[in-house]
C-alpha cells in the first residue's frame, strides 16, 4: 500500500489547496459547528475520491492513450454470473455513501430527493471517470444503483435528527459574531 503512496501526494496536496485557499474562507463566515461539518463532508469526499478514483493527477498524461471501456449497462449482472465477491461489492457501495447521504442535508439544507438525485450524480460521475483515468476499472450502473440507495439510508438516518440538526445549526449560526 505505502509503495503507491507517491502517486497519491500530487492529489492530496490539491484536495489541501483546494481546501484551504476555496472552501475555508467560505465556511469561516459561518459557526464553527458548520465549519466542522463541511470539513468532515469534505474530508469524507476526499476519501471516496481516494478509493475510487485516485491517483488522478499522475493519471492525466494516459488518459488518452488507452481503451476506454463502456458503462456495464446490466445491472448486478455479476451476482447473476456468481462472481465471489459480488455481494461484498454491492455492500461496500452502498456503505460508502451513507454518510453523504446523512451529511449533505446537513450542510446545504437539502430535502430526499435533492439528497438523494446529488449521491446519483455523484455516483454516476465516479462511475463515468474511472474508465477514463484507469485502465483496470469498469464503470459499473450497479454501483450507480448501490451508491443512490447508500444516499437514500443515509438521509433516512439522518431525517428522525433533522430538526435538532438544523435548530442546533442555525442558532450557532445566529450566535456567531459578524466578522
Amino acid at each position: 500500500m505505502f509503495s503507491k503512496l507517491p502517486y497519491y501526494i500530487p492529489d492530496f496536496a490539491a484536495l489541501a489547496a483546494v481546501y484551504i485557499f476555496i472552501f475555508l474562507p467560505r465556511w469561516k463566515k459561518h459557526s464553527r459547528i458548520k465549519l466542522i461539518f463541511c470539513t468532515v463532508f469534505y474530508c469524507y469526499l476526499c476519501m471516496v475520491l481516494y478509493k475510487t478514483l485516485m491517483p488522478i493527477i499522475v493519471s492525466l498524461p494516459k488518459i488518452f492513450h488507452h481503451t476506454y471501456q463502456p458503462m456495464n449497462m446490466s445491472p448486478f449482472i455479476d451476482i447473476l454470473e456468481g462472481h465471489d465477491n459480488a455481494r461484498q461489492d454491492i455492500i461496500l457501495n452502498i456503505v460508502m455513501m451513507i454518510p453523504f447521504g446523512f451529511l449533505f442535508p446537513i450542510i446545504t439544507d437539502r430535502r430526499v430527493g435533492r439528497t438523494v438525485a446529488a449521491a446519483f450524480l455523484l455516483s454516476l460521475c465516479i462511475e463515468l471517470f474511472q474508465p477514463l483515468i484507469s485502465t483496470y476499472r469498469v464503470a459499473d450502473i450497479s454501483d450507480v444503483i448501490d451508491n443512490t440507495l447508500g444516499g437514500l439510508i443515509g438521509y433516512l438516518i439522518y431525517y428522525p435528527f433533522s430538526i435538532r440538526l438544523k435548530t442546533f445549526l442555525h442558532s450557532k449560526d445566529k450566535a456567531a459574531p459578524e466578522v
